[in-house]
This record gives structure tokens, C-alpha cells and sequence, in this order.
């Protein structure tokens, strides 16, 4: 689901890309009703032993594998992305969110990473180059990530790694689903790990980032301090269901009515298959049309503070974020069987987390966060009372900075 920034495209995984904040992090005052169990768990030692094998990665180029890129060349050749965050500034809300937020900051390193199958992903670090590495998330599949998702950090501690995954963002080939699977993103986040010489590290992660957060932790448990998740999607068939035929349309008819009403009514039993069939037509005029459709249903949802209206994010944004998203969704999100994350959570065992969830999130409802927390007795749950799905809603702002902070050593 959408990275969830309250803007015209928080969708339900779509990160849809944030605006740059301007105020700096100050006092907070938390309003969360913390889910009563005796789950508080230590997360300073956790993160502690992180410590013992920083990798020494400054800003120094692997020329054979990696593409280091100046600011004016990524800035170059991504023209667009500004314009992404400009649209994102425009949902009520956005700026009571910054007031929690960190100071913005730039990267101290860029780069296009050769992963492979014809794919460079574009990762960015930030903060401090010896800090406490933290690997940040997007939503989607196919949101990307934005310069806000920079400022949950302190930055005089973490060294926080953002990436673009397969096909979306500055990543390249754009709006491609060739090789681009689950199980693609976690070799691609592994061979990030190493080529930044990161022993384990915190993993942030937000709807499909909190997804992906989860599958890679099961996968690679040792490589996680600790987890830190936001509007949990576990790529279930019920949570598909919810949102593509019609549990949430039932609280939005109206914008269901755009959503569903775009599709002939003798196609509409699986809106994702005939949605797919006109995002791969072929014809580009055709699949950006559907694309937007695709976007506007996730995206005027995403915030409680949202009045429905679906916003009007750029074209070529769209396209691949309906497309990636769409691909992922019609193959079950590439999983071996339905509940295959809640099957796993074993193997979380060692690794402590904190799950912030929004009372009234209406793409990613919040059974999803409670089965997850009942299943994973080194969790944490925080459901914040006037909160939807997005990343950017004030009290979910807040208590994602408070818990960032209380890591810190």
C-alpha cells in the first residue's frame, strides 16, 4: 500500500512522494492510546550491537557496480520529482505533521546501484556517514521515496538509507515489472547492506514498506536490530479484498463509484485483473488514463483529514505506481501462500518492534497491525486515535519521531 503522505497520492502503498518540511523537530505532546499488554520491550541494547560492525562507508565509489551521482545529475535526470513534492504540500495537515519533524537535510551520498536484471536503483544516505543505520521503506509497491522521509531522523545520530525500489522513483528502467518481484527487493536491499559494509541495521517501514520490513526480517533476521512500522499491510487476500471490492468503497461510495464505475460492470467481480488488462495495454494513453483512476481511488483516502478529492499527481508517477502496484497485487504480492507473514513471525522472535497504526486507517484497517501484534510478543503497539493511513498524519508523525528518539544512545 501507499507510503501514505497525506497528499494526493498516499496510497494505501504508494509513498506517494512528501514534501520538504521546513520546521525543525520541537516538543511534542503524544496522543496515542498504547494497546495495554506487557510487551514494553529494552530497544536501546537491540540497537546497541549495531554498533560493534558499522561499516566504514563514507562516500567511496564501487565504479565497477555502482553509478555515484552528483546532485545536478540526479537532479537532471529527474526534473519531475519536484514536482512531486510540490503536489504533495497541498492536503490540510501537512504542516501541523512537520512541526514533529527533523530539519531537512540533503544526502551526503546519491548513486544508481547495478542490481542486475537490466536494474539500477537509486539509494541516497543520509545524517551522520558513522552513525546507526537505519533502512528506510517506501509504500506501494511503486511509490518511491521523498525528501520528508529524511526528517523522522535525528541526523547528528542515524545514518539513514533511503531507496527507490524496482521500476518507481529515480530507479530505472521507469514503470517497469520485468524482474520485479518480492524477492527481487530483499536481494536488492542485501546487496545494499553490503555494499554499504552494514552489518544490521533498524528497518523503517510504512503499508507495502511495512510489508516488505517484515518479509525481509523473516528472511534475514540477523541482519535486523530492530523494527519500526507504520500502517501494516500483510499482503493478505481479506486486505485485498477490503480495498479493491468494495469494503472501502462502502464508507466512500462516491469515489468507488469513479474507481469501479471506470470498469464495464461485466468485469467488475476483480477490479485488479481489469485494471491490469488496460495498465499493460500497450496503448500509453490508455494505461495513463487508468493509472490515474487506479492512484485517485488510493490516494483520497489515505488521510482522515482527506475530503476525498483525489488530487492530480504527475503522469509518469502514476503510471508506475499503478502499474508496479497492480503487477504486485494480481500476483498475490509473490508470497507462497496466503497469511505466509503472520505463518513466519517466529522467526521474529530475537528482533523487538514498535507498530504505529492509525485508529481510522481506511486503506490498511487496523486488524491487520492487532494480528500482527498478538503474533509477535516482542511488539509494541500504538494506535493513535485520529490518525488514518498516512505517514504525514500529525499524531503518527509524533509518535514515529518519539520512537525514533528513544532509540538513540
Amino acid at each position: 500500500m501507499c507510503n501514505g503522505l497525506n497528499f494526493p497520492s498516499g496510497s494505501h502503498h504508494s509513498a506517494a512522494i512528501a514534501s520538504n518540511f521546513a520546521t525543525s523537530a520541537g516538543s511534542m505532546v503524544v496522543t496515542s492510546d498504547c494497546i495495554s499488554r506487557p510487551r514494553i520491550f529494552s530497544a536501546k541494547p537491540a540497537v546497541a550491537r549495531i554498533f560493534a560492525s558499522i561499516g566504514r562507508f563514507g562516500v567511496t565509489l564501487n565504479q565497477n557496480s555502482n553509478q555515484v551521482l552528483s546532485n545536478s545529475d540526479i537532479l537532471s535526470r529527474n526534473r519531475n520529482l519536484e514536482h512531486y513534492s510540490i503536489i504533495m504540500d497541498r492536503i490540510s495537515g501537512q504542516k501541523r505533521a512537520a512541526s514533529y519533524l527533523y530539519p531537512q537535510i540533503e544526502p551526503f551520498d546519491q548513486r544508481l546501484l547495478d542490481v542486475g536484471d537490466g536494474h539500477r536503483i537509486y539509494v541516497e544516505q543520509n545524517g551522520h556517514a558513522s552513525g546507526i543505520p537505519v533502512l528506510v521503506l517506501h509504500g506501494g509497491p511503486g511509490g518511491g521515496c521523498s525528501p520528508a522521509m529524511r526528517r523522522y531522523f535525528d541526523p547528528s545520530v542515524y545514518r539513514t538509507i533511503l531507496f527507490d525500489q524496482r521500476g518507481c522513483g529515480r530507479s530505472r528502467p521507469h514503470a517497469s515489472v520485468d524482474a520485479n518481484t518480492t524477492w527481487h527487493l530483499i536481494a536488492d536491499i542485501e546487496r545494499i547492506r553490503q555494499v554499504l559494509e552494514i552489518d544490521a541495521w533498524i528497518v523503517f517501514g510504512g503499508s507495502w514498506g511495512a510489508t516488505l520490513a517484515l518479509i525481509y526480517a523473516e528472511t534475514h533476521p540477523e541482519r535486523v536490530a530492530n523494527l519500526v512500522l507504520r500502517g501494516v499491510f500483510l499482503a493478505t487476500q481479506s486486505e485485498i479484498d477490503w480495498f479493491y471490492g468494495g469494503g472501502a468503497g462502502a464508507f466512500w461510495p462516491d469515489r468507488w463509484q469513479d474507481f469501479a464505475g471506470a470498469i464495464p460492470e461485466d468485469e467488475r467481480s476483480d477490479l485488479i485483473a481489469a485494471y491490469h488488462r488496460r495498465l499493460f495495454s500497450g496503448d500509453r494513453a490508455t494505461e495513463a488514463r487508468f493509472a490515474r483512476q487506479w492512484a485517485a481511488w488510493e490516494n483520497a483516502l489515505a488521510s482522515i483529514h482527506n475530503d476525498g478529492a483525489p488530487g492530480d499527481p504527475p503522469a509518469d508517477y502514476t503510471r508506475a505506481f499503478a502499474r508496479i502496484e497492480n503487477h504486485y497485487f494480481i500476483n498475490k504480492a509473490f508470497l507462497q501462500e496466503d497469511g505466509q507473514i503472520l505463518r513466519d513471525l517466529p522467526r521474529l522472535k530475537e528482533i523487538p518492534g514498535t507498530i504505529v497504526q492509525g485508529r481510522y486507517d481506511m486503506i490498511c484497517p487496523p486488524v491487520s497491525a492487532w494480528r500482527l501484534a498478538e503474533g509477535w510478543k516482542r511488539a509494541k503497539l500504538l494506535m493513535i486515535p485520529q490518525a488514518g493511513h498516512a505517514l504525514s498524519e500529525p499524531g503518527i508523525s509524533a509518535e514515529l519521531v518519539r520512537i525514533m528518539d528513544g532509540l538513540r544512545l
